[in-house]
């Protein structure tokens, strides 16, 4: 992270002081309403913003609390060590640990070189990030969508261990600057920053700590999928994670909403999109491509889902006449 602006999160705040002074609990009218240990985004948030950084309280335990707000926390430096639904989780420097409003949090004392960076959102900040992805059923996306819906049986938080990842780290750099410095058109420019940060941790889910192991299991099948979408298939994936096909199908639908059928069409349509769009690949031999041997088919099922054939989507594509979906 730039010296600079790191240096400048690092600064004691009045808060702080205090605590250095003796003080040895937060003041709950900071952060939480009347009744409940629930942080508010209101209180947070005040003046209506969609988003806002603030730095993590050092120096002090942060007792069990929840949020009424999707949190993201991002660690510019050194590590903290948090307790979330009972479970330990040790967030390092350069990682990033997106908490679910259900997600039950503890933090240790940090320490002075310890500097953490909260993200706190409104829902229409997502707006624009969710509407840059596909389709398609991620584990981000999942958990963002079962956020936003109040779902208590979602992934209470998602660690991503990207620290090496230099596209993520450039992006969050970037994303706090913004929102530190209070840059013109902030909304729009922090907005489709989140967004491209979406893109790029759905390339790295293999980077993702699992929270329980039913999200292992969901994270295992859609990673599966996106590797063997052209080739793949339910009876080598039951092999692979050990568990009974019939089982194994009845969960993914239970747990995604969607069959195992579905997410590898989704996925092979996404993919066939994207080398219309983007590369001089013929139709037919995009269709062998993602996976369909049946041409004919394939041309069916794009244009059912698109609204228009593969061919004219890639003529489009190339004359840039309208706008068109991309992977």
């Amino acid at each position: 992270m730039n010296n600079d602006m790191l240096c400048a999160l690092a600064e004691i705040t009045d808060e702080e002081r205090k605590f250095l002074a003796g003080e040895e609990k937060i003041d709950r009218d900071i952060y939480m309403a009347e009744e409940g240990n629930v942080i508010s985004v209101n209180k947070m948030l005040p003046h209506g913003d969609l988003v806002a950084v603030r730095t993590h309280s050092r120096f002090v335990d942060f007792p069990e609390h929840t949020h009424d707000y999707i949190e993201v926390v991002y660690m510019c430096s050194g590590k903290t060590t948090h307790v979330i639904n009972g479970k330990t989780v040790v967030l390092k420097e350069g990682e990033l640990l997106f908490l679910s409003p259900n997600a039950r949090q503890r933090i240790y004392p940090a320490g002075e070189g310890d500097i953490a960076v909260n993200l706190i959102t409104r829902p229409q900040f997502y707006d624009g990030a969710l509407a840059m992805m596909t389709d398609e059923q991620t584990p981000l996306k999942k958990f963002i969508v079962d956020s936003l819906a109040g779902s208590d049986t979602g992934a209470p938080y998602l660690l991503f261990e990207v620290s090496d990842i230099l596209p993520i780290q450039n992006l969050m750099e970037n994303l706090i600057w913004g929102i530190f410095n209070k840059v013109k058109d902030v909304r729009k420019i922090n907005s489709t920053t989140m967004g491209l940060l979406f893109l790029q941790l759905l390339n790295h889910t293999d980077r993702l700590s699992y929270t329980s192991d039913e999200e292992e299991l969901v994270l295992k099948t859609l990673m599966y999928i996106d590797g063997h979408y052209a080739d793949g298939s339910l009876t080598e994936l039951s092999r692979l994670l050990h568990y009974d096909y019939a089982w194994l199908s009845r969960e993914i639908k239970e747990r995604t909403g969607k069959t195992y059928t579905e997410h590898v069409q989704s996925r092979r349509l996404s993919k066939a999109a994207y080398l219309l769009k983007n590369t001089d690949i013929g139709v037919d031999s995009i269709a062998e491509q993602v996976g369909y041997e049946n041409v004919s088919y394939f041309h069916r099922i794009f244009k059912s889902s698109f609204g228009i054939t593969p061919y004219k989507y890639k003529k489009a594509a190339m004359t840039q006449n309208e706008p068109l979906p991309s992977e």
